[in-house]
Parts: structure tokens; sequence; C-alpha cells
């Protein structure tokens, strides 16, 4: 399967994933868009109790049942309290590096339904003020957002609607550059699903098939640790998330990554030669890793019980949690990989 020409549709899905926010336990929009834009192709979807997308792609054989997942749940902030000035102290929600964040744009929403917009700011944010403006450590406990509206109490703030518990979502950033790089915060993993959804893309304009009945997945936890506890059984399943680049490892932003272990430990031996064999056979350029801090939701779903053999692909993700960046070469290696594992024809 050929995807040279698949670039516009892989960056248009990319573009429209990432801009839809989306941190885990938030995921509604984005699973509708994901399940929307799989419908669009001609398959068929169901949710499961979680709020997962699950696209169900027949095979020539139906023998055994094959699992894709990739998780379009993000990072992002919630609100903890409310400052007496009408600030927004902020908590986590996943890893984000929150040095990253100062001075980023976002949005707060309300649980009636209510979008404010704000700045997530360090509690130091004016050198012509504060001494330690430039030194101060960036952490849950000194940053908060500044709301772009006139509030000087914690009243005003809930007047608003604002309360603790409603989601800040940081603005991802999304470029697309001339030279081919995808830049962007979630990449991981909405870089990887968008690689599956153009996938499908080229299964209906060439009208092929997987050898074995597939599932994909979009799960929508994977960021808190839970999103791969609730798979169906597979006889394999294969995770499709980002691959790390960096000190220690061989991968770039222009291959796949295969990743051996990570700190859940090895993944299953024979998939990941078979897909080390299939990557070199076939000239797909690729790199075979260990990711020192990392778990992905096939790992979830072994210790939730699944009897699946399980790997983990995906293209190379620069700068992971913060400001992402990845190229269409890797996410083009990324998907030949896949239709070389599915055996599409």
């Amino acid at each position: 399967m050929d995807f040279t020409n698949s670039k516009d549709f892989l960056m248009e899905t990319a573009k429209v994933l990432l801009t839809t926010d989306s941190p885990s336990g938030f995921t509604a929009k984005a699973a509708q868009t994901a399940a929307d834009l799989a419908e669009g192709l001609g398959f068929a979807t169901r949710r499961s109790n979680k709020g997962s997308v699950i696209i169900q792609v027949p095979g020539r054989d139906h023998s055994r049942r094959i699992g894709l997942c990739a998780h379009i749940d993000t990072l992002g902030l919630m609100v903890r309290a409310i400052t007496p000035e009408g600030q927004l102290s902020i908590t986590k929600i996943g890893g984000p590096i929150l040095p990253t964040l100062d001075g980023e744009y976002c949005k707060i929403y309300t649980r009636d339904g209510r979008v404010y917009t704000g700045t997530i700011l360090s509690l130091s944010p004016a050198v012509h003020v504060f001494e330690d403006a430039a030194t101060r450590e960036r952490t849950a406990d000194t940053m908060a957002v500044r709301i772009d509206e006139k509030v000087k109490t914690a009243q005003d703030v809930r007047d608003l609607g604002i309360e603790a518990g409603d989601y800040i979502c940081y603005d991802p950033k999304t470029v697309v550059t001339e030279s081919g790089f995808l830049k962007s915060r979630f990449i991981d993993d909405k870089g990887s699903a968008a690689c599956l959804l153009t996938l499908l893309h080229e299964m209906k304009r060439t009208g092929t098939r997987p050898l074995y009945d597939t599932e994909i997945v979009f799960t929508v936890y994977e960021e808190v640790g839970h999103g791969g506890a609730t798979f169906s059984d597979y006889q394999e399943l294969l995770a499709v998330d980002m691959g790390c680049v960096g000190k220690d490892l061989t991968c770039t932003e222009y291959q796949v990554s295969i990743c051996a272990k990570d700190s859940g430990g090895p993944y299953d031996y024979e998939l990941t030669s078979r897909l080390i064999a299939l990557a070199r056979e076939h000239g797909v350029d690729y790199a075979v890793d260990v990711y020192p801090f990392y778990s992905s939701d096939a790992t979830v779903a072994w210790k939730s019980g699944s009897d699946a053999k399980a790997a983990l692909i995906g293209p190379g993700v620069h700068a992971s949690h913060g400001m992402e960046r990845t190229h269409f070469d890797g996410m083009k290696a990324t998907m030949e990989l896949l239709a070389l594992y599915l055996d599409c024809q």
C-alpha cells in the first residue's frame, strides 16, 4: 500500500483531531469527531461504556481477531481552587511538563457549557515586579490561570459559573510546515490516530481489506493509566503510540519506532520480531528502542487480564509532553508497517 500521496489527508485529519480539546475524561467531542471520520469512510463504529471508539474493519479471513489501538485523550489541567484574587489554581491531568505551559493561552469549560479564555502564568509573572520572575519554579502550586474576564474576587469567578473540577484546555499550537513537519502539542497520540484513519482512507480508496477481522480502538483514558483496561479479547493487540526520540535512543522523527521494552516490561517477542522482519524485508525505515519512562494501552490490557500477544509501534516524536514534533516520513513509515502487518490486499 503506497501512502506517498496521503499527506494532505493525513495532515488535515491530524489538525482536526489535534484542535479538538480532549484531556482525559473530557473526550466526548473528540470521540464523536473520530467516529464521524471513520463512518464517513464507510466503516461501522460503536462505543465502549467508558467512551472508547471502536471501528470495525472486516477481514478476508474471519478465524482471528486483531486489535489496533491509539488514544485520543490528551494531557490537560483542571481547576483545583479559585484564589481570593480571582485566579484559578490548577491540578494536572496526566503528565504535562508544566514549565512549558508558562504563558500559554487556554480555555476553561464549565459544567453548564460556558467557555472562557485565559492564560496560564507563573505566580511571579512580571520581571518589573517580582525578583524571582525568571527563576521561580514552575509547578502546580506556583502557577495559575488568569481569566480574560473582569474578576477581582473568588465570588466574581463563581458568578461566571466556574468551579473546582472544570477543565482547562491549553492551545495545541498545531502547525504543518512545507518541509513536512507536524508540530503541535498532543501528537502523542493524535498523530497515531490520524495514521490509523489514513490507513482506513487508503483501504477505502484501493478497495483492500486486512487478512483478519480487525478492530481499531481509540481509547480515552490512556494518559491517566487505564485506557486499555477494557479491551475485547484479541489474538493480537498492536498499540500505535508515539515513538520516543532522545538520549540513548536510535529513532528519529523520520522513522517508525518499534518498542522492544518500556517501563511495563518487554513486549511479545514473536510479534515484535515479526514487525521488525516485515520492516526490514520491505524497506520500511524503522528503529528498535527501549523506552525508559513509558507505558501503553497494551501494557494496561495485559495487566487487566488480556491474553493477546501485544506489541507497540509509532512515529518518532520529539519533545514528548511538551512542544512535540514529528514528520510525514515517520508517519508514513508507521502506516506502511501497519498495512504490512495487517496484510492489506
